[in-house]
């Protein structure tokens, strides 16, 4: 039952935070950090060694799991599994939510509990999502998400908030149909070959079916995780979700909901459809690095401070597109920890956007400057999270894309070396946002307060985190990597990779010699 707490008691706290907002302001934010505090704790005891030996001691990968019948005529079942990739990302969702709540502390005044049930709600559906191993309930977790994150742009968002929130919606759902249509003709292929009718993710795994079928059923899937990752070209919806979102709703898109397209693509693009995952691991590799390389520049190019750190996200997530379909241990565990400090550090970021709009009342860069001497604390910080996001060795962002580097390497050299030029436009980016905001003249006389107690808290805990992850990443990389040995071990029993797919994904040549082709798939 422990799994089902994981998931009642966030969107029980949302509830509550609900009712309470009618009596008091305050009484929701309390109650939604006590309930995200309770949810952590049941994260962290999975975490700590007693809670590890719940798992892996017996013949399942999981270390905990709940399937009990739902709808037994249809084939859909309640089940929920944990295992270490999952438990990374549900400890990074309850240490973000946390922080969301913080941070909406006092710019969130209007609706409040009905803001916090939106929030909560979104929360749930995250954990959902990366629990859910009934197919059914799978896509129910991953709409569930959609709904109260629209509520949060279009009702506490900024001046173009409905345009962006209308436009977050239409992406997302019509993706996610098609994910659904794919999910639907993989039951029916099932039932066709075995008179079984079931959404159950390890007995669906073994469907045999021909290149064809699982070519189409692989594009709903990856569409629906692309638009959420994103990828160029689907991406154009994230800008305007992270310029018209309040702070908190940037910090659940970019630490979050950007991770569950990830967590998709890792848990069953390639363990559900491995040779067409494979076929299309060239493609995917052009499109990542396309993204690490437009996303930079479209980075550079922004005078809106909040679009700017928008469009780093999707340079980043690129990392975690080649990773993924480098799909090897260096690459996949790369893929991890990027998720992890991007979540924490862009997180960060828009943290720090959001105090400079509030004080400011605009995003306009070319507005601000020598801002370094009126606010230094919020001016040191930012160049700290800044050089976080460019790679600085030592802290996380390095680790999870020199690793997702090294494994990309072992597949194909020419991608690997065009993405590496993505870490010169990073540079490029985020040492021009620091000299644009906070360096030079301040020509407006600018006279702002520095950072409060409270934010300096948030920060300082996330300084800790990124630090942390960048010196000492060997816990999540321990913790993850069981799971992503047995998705591998999925794909290979599976007979993932054919050689074809292989020679294409691999370089011919280097050096002028003719070059080995490199397998993929760990078997």
């Amino acid at each position: 039952m422990i799994l089902v707490w994981l998931v009642a008691i966030p969107f029980g706290a949302g509830i509550v935070a609900w009712v309470a907002g009618r009596w008091h302001p305050k009484l929701p934010r309390w109650i939604c950090i006590l309930g995200l505090a309770l949810t952590l704790a049941l994260t962290l005891y999975l975490w700590s060694e007693q809670g590890q030996q719940i798992g892996f001691s017996t013949n399942t990968p999981w270390l905990v799991e709940i399937n009990q019948p739902w709808i037994s005529s249809l084939g859909i079942s309640f089940y929920l599994a944990l295992d270490g990739l999952s438990l990374v990302l549900i400890l990074l969702s309850g240490f973000l939510g946390m922080v969301a709540v913080v941070v909406s502390w006092r710019e969130i005044e209007e609706r409040v509990g009905f803001f916090h049930f939106n929030l909560m709600w979104t929360l749930t559906g995250i954990i959902g999502v990366f629990l859910a191993l009934d197919l059914f309930l799978f896509y129910f977790f991953w709409e569930m998400m959609l709904v109260p994150m629209y509520f949060l742009i279009a009702l506490w968002g900024h001046e173009n908030r409905v345009y962006a929130s209308v436009k977050f919606f239409i992406f997302t759902q019509v993706s996610g149909l098609l994910m659904l249509l794919a999910i639907l003709g993989l039951y029916f292929i099932h039932h066709h070959l075995t008179s079984v009718y079931t959404f159950n993710y390890t007995q669906l795994l073994s469907t045999p079916m021909s290149q064809e079928a699982a070519k189409w059923l692989m594009l709903g899937f990856l569409i629906a995780f692309a638009v959420k990752l994103p990828v160029v070209p689907v991406h154009t919806w994230l800008a305007d979700a992270h310029t018209e979102a309040p702070t908190a709703g940037s910090v659940i898109l970019a630490g979050l909901l950007l991770k569950t397209g990830a967590y998709g693509l890792l848990r069953f693009v390639f363990p559900l459809f491995p040779q067409a995952a494979s076929a299309f691991a060239p493609i995917a590799g052009v499109l990542a690095v396309v993204s690490i390389l437009y996303g930079a520049l479209l980075a550079f190019g922004q005078s809106d401070l909040k679009r700017l750190v928008a469009y780093t996200s999707i340079s980043h997530m690129g990392f975690v597109l080649l990773g993924i379909f480098a799909w090897n241990e260096l690459a996949l565990q790369g893929v991890v920890l990027q998720m992890v400090s991007h979540g924490i550090s862009t997180g960060s970021l828009f943290i720090l956007v959001g105090a400079l709009q509030e004080r400011m009342h605009t995003r306009d860069m070319y507005r601000m400057g020598g801002l370094w001497s009126t606010v230094p604390r919020l001016g040191g910080i930012a160049l700290f999270f800044a050089v976080a996001s460019l790679g600085l060795p030592g802290l996380g962002n390095f680790v999870g894309e020199f690793l997702v580097l090294l494994g990309a390497y072992k597949v194909s050299i020419t991608i690997t070396v065009l993405a590496t030029l993505g870490l010169i436009g990073a540079t490029i980016y985020s040492l021009w946002l620091v000299q644009l905001t906070f360096h030079g003249p301040n020509k407006e006389g600018w006279k702002l307060d520095d950072l409060s107690g409270r934010e300096r808290a948030i920060m300082a805990t996330m300084i800790v985190a990124i630090v942390w992850l960048g010196l000492y990443p060997q816990p999540l990389l321990n913790t993850s990597r069981e799971a992503l040995n047995q998705l591998q071990r999925t794909a290979a029993t599976t007979q993932m990779v054919a050689q074809p797919a292989e020679e294409k994904w691999a370089p011919t040549t280097y050096g002028g010699e003719k070059a080995e082709p490199r397998r993929a798939v760990l078997p």
